[in-house]
């Protein structure tokens, strides 16, 4: 197909990678910094809005619906448009929406205002392996360069923690999303000014049935996800999950037939793509899944505070930016070794995390987040180089879009998961529960190890590189 034997775009401003890089980490940071924010505060800000418990769900969740529907597009909006153009707009996109955030007086504005950050999240991280692939030459550099935006994503978690307990006292959660405002729109000038512009793109032809069909299946599956944790929103849910899986067979349909494709099928034959997808898909629903509930177990079931739980996650993070950031050192090594090697360390923490009980101190989760921490760093060190390795140069927007969309489809279908095996009863029931859910995700990050291992490299496609 066209888009998978497209030329490499001839590139501009490739003098100061460096400054690229240091702009694409900051942003990924910030983003993810803004992603986190309503796991800490979302019970205050619940409290000062008046939100139900249907609300509750949609505080927690409209970012990830809002990410996981537009990456894709976004990515190939990036392979067309220009990587740096993008790039920007997302950034601006996350201030609006920062900023209706902030400015909400009910629970509908600010869910919408997540939803824009989303929106614009995703065109931020769909540009950015696009951005990396255009500022540095295939090989040694540009896998280090991978790796120092795989660590930005794990530090962006801790640091998203950390900020809301320094911004947010008190009743004061309005203050992160005004700060996060404020720094995305500096953000943005930075960009226009820093980052080099793509060379001349052929347009394409915009596949508006794949378009409509992916946006509106996936915003029926995570709506759905969401609706399931409400309370009486089962019939509901289980309406809109099936049309979610009818929208999908079409798109499936309409993409097969299509001369220029919004994801071009033919990528599912390359195992490297395929084992960077499930990968993604398997670090969303095991780790990021289970360690986003992570804050509310420890307070409600052990009475933790805020500060103390903001630590604990902390270590995870700064332990996961660590790795990532060694593993630039480590020559020669195969980016789905390393994957797989992440995601059996990941299960290995998952499962030492199933240490839940009644009167525990949350010390006790120590070592399994120092375990879960390398595992999740090296992940994501691999899941930034092989996410664009196995595709052409002009569609590493679309690489990227497809593989962060897994990455949050699963982190939205994990946390949905977890709340449900772990309920909310006493403590004893909590504890079970919770021990149960970190088991579950063990099994799932351990069983992605094994297919990423087993999906040897075996097909090239034209004008990708070797699927190694």
């Amino acid at each position: 197909m066209d888009s998978v034997v497209a030329p490499e775009l001839r590139r501009t401003g490739e003098a100061a990678p460096g400054r690229t890089l240091a702009v694409v980490a900051a942003s990924t940071v910030l983003t993810l910094a803004a992603f986190v924010t309503p796991l800490a505060t979302g019970v205050r800000t619940a409290a000062d809005l008046g939100t139900g418990p249907a609300g509750q769900a949609w505080l927690l969740s409209a970012m990830s619906v809002g990410l996981a529907a537009a990456l894709l597009v976004a990515g190939v909006a990036a392979d067309d448009l220009g990587q740096r153009r993008v790039f920007a707009s997302g950034l601006v996109l996350l201030a609006a929406g920062a900023g209706i955030t902030a400015a909400a007086g009910s629970t509908a504005v600010f869910v919408a205002g997540r939803l824009v950050e989303g929106v614009g999240g995703a065109a931020v991280l769909a540009a950015t392996l696009g951005l990396i692939s255009q500022a540095f030459p295939a090989g040694p550099e540009r896998a280090r360069a991978a790796a120092l935006w795989g660590a930005s994503v794990g530090a962006g978690t801790g640091i998203g923690g950390i900020a809301t307990v320094v911004l947010d006292p008190g009743s004061g959660w309005r203050t992160t999303h005004v700060v996060t405002a404020g720094l995305a729109v500096v953000a943005a000038v930075v960009a226009r000014l820093v980052l080099p512009a793509s060379g001349p793109r052929r347009h394409r032809r915009v596949d508006v049935a794949g378009t409509v069909l992916l946006v509106a299946a996936l915003s029926c599956l995570l709506s759905g996800l969401v609706e399931t944790r409400a309370p009486s929103g089962g019939g509901l849910a289980t309406v809109v999950l099936v049309l979610s899986g009818v929208l999908l067979v079409a798109f499936v349909v309409v993409e097969a037939r299509v001369r220029e494709p919004l994801v071009d099928l033919a990528l599912f034959r390359v195992r490297g793509f395929v084992a960077a997808s499930v990968g993604a898909l398997v670090t969303g629903a095991a780790i990021v899944g289970l360690m986003s509930y992570l804050p509310s177990v420890l307070q409600r079931g052990l009475g933790e505070s805020l500060l103390s739980v903001t630590l604990l996650v902390l270590v995870w993070s700064a332990v996961s930016t660590a790795t990532a950031l060694a593993v630039r050192r480590l020559p020669g090594l195969d980016g789905r070794v390393l994957l797989a090697l992440g995601l059996a360390l990941s299960a290995a923490g998952l499962a030492a995390l199933a240490v839940l009980g009644a009167g525990a101190s949350g010390i006790r989760f120590l070592p399994g987040l120092l375990v879960l921490g390398v595992g999740y760093g090296a992940a994501n060190a691999a899941l930034g180089r092989e996410a664009v390795a196995h595709v052409p140069p002009a569609r590493a927007g679309m690489g990227s879009g497809a593989n962060n969309t897994a990455r949050y489809v699963g982190a939205a279908v994990g946390v949905t998961v977890v709340v449900l095996v772990v309920g909310t009863g006493t403590p004893e029931q909590l504890a079970g529960g919770w021990n149960a859910a970190a088991l579950g995700a063990a099994a799932v990050s351990a069983l992605g190890a094994l297919v990423v291992a087993a999906l040897r490299p075996a097909r090239r496609l034209s004008g990708a590189r070797a699927d190694r």
